[in-house]
């Protein structure tokens, strides 16, 4: 049990250390090397796709990061509720939470008692719940569409810079092995086999984000939590799909889905879960 609470302290350490570096990363490389190459600033004509790119670009990491702010900055946590509580007889989390009552969790990672806990995200170092769903929610959507734009970005750049094909669909899963065997042959540069890297770096984090959103978008309709889906707990008094989505998205979905902004209630739920208890 404590060594595997060290492990989780310690990827709840590394994973947004990660997180900024690969952001920092993808920031340098689209404006160092892919824009200057892909798009020219000696053609005239493609100055418009620059532009274009570039706004595109600079909208999905913003609201890529400003949802990451938002998730952290609007905790899931319970403020009336400072003294560690007693776990619940039927608690079956054993690891990093301990299950209480109507939906409240005491986090051993966050020391909080959380408030519709769904689970703990290790990238932005807390407990994602009441609070914090929507901005995680759109985190994950707009994390993932950064890393496939920056996926087809890279793509381009090879093809230009190194005049490497992929209309073979065979190409992309052979590039990797290929790559590393011809830098330690010593006939690519270490630039370009990291290129390589950073592909399968963003086809990766892109697919784990949007695999994340579409279950918690999934759950949220549902009207429950991965906490109660994992105990096999079913909801209670169960609203329409788009009550659900209401209470999460707000009634200003769409200015929420354009911006990182507060578009929902964050009212503490205290009060009612007491009630219940």
């Amino acid at each position: 049990m404590f060594t595997r609470m060290l492990k989780l302290r310690l990827l709840n350490a590394v994973a947004p250390a990660y997180f900024f570096v690969a952001t920092a990363v993808t920031f340098i490389l689209h404006f160092a090397f892919f824009i200057p190459t892909i798009f020219p600033n000696t053609d005239a004509s493609l100055r418009g796709s620059t532009t274009l790119h570039t706004v595109v670009f600079l909208f999905l990491m913003f609201n890529a990061l400003g949802n990451y702010i938002m998730t952290i900055k609007y905790p899931a946590e319970s403020a009336n509720e400072t003294v560690v509580p007693v776990c619940s007889a039927h608690c079956s989390d054993k690891v990093d939470a301990h299950y209480l009552l109507n939906g409240r969790h005491f986090c051993k990672l966050c020391k909080k008692v959380i408030l519709k806990r769904d689970h703990h995200c290790f990238f932005t170092g807390n407990c994602i719940g009441n609070k914090n769903m929507r901005y995680f929610i759109m985190f994950c959507i707009y994390t993932s569409c950064t890393c496939l734009y920056s996926l087809v970005l890279g793509v381009a750049f090879l093809t230009v810079e190194y005049s490497i094909s992929f209309e073979n669909p065979l190409t992309f899963l052979t590039l990797l092995p290929l790559s590393t065997g011809y830098f330690f042959a010593g006939t690519i540069s270490g630039l370009q086999l990291f290129l390589v890297l950073m592909l399968y770096v963003w086809l990766g984090i892109g697919l784990v984000c949007a695999g994340f959103c579409c279950q918690q978008v999934l759950l949220v309709a549902r009207g429950q939590t991965w906490c109660q889906m994992q105990r096999g707990q079913l909801v209670q008094n169960r609203s329409p799909w788009r009550n659900n989505l209401k209470d999460v998205f707000g009634t200003r979905w769409i200015l929420g889905l354009l911006l990182p902004v507060q578009t929902a209630e964050t009212c503490s739920e205290d009060t009612d879960a007491h009630k219940q208890d």
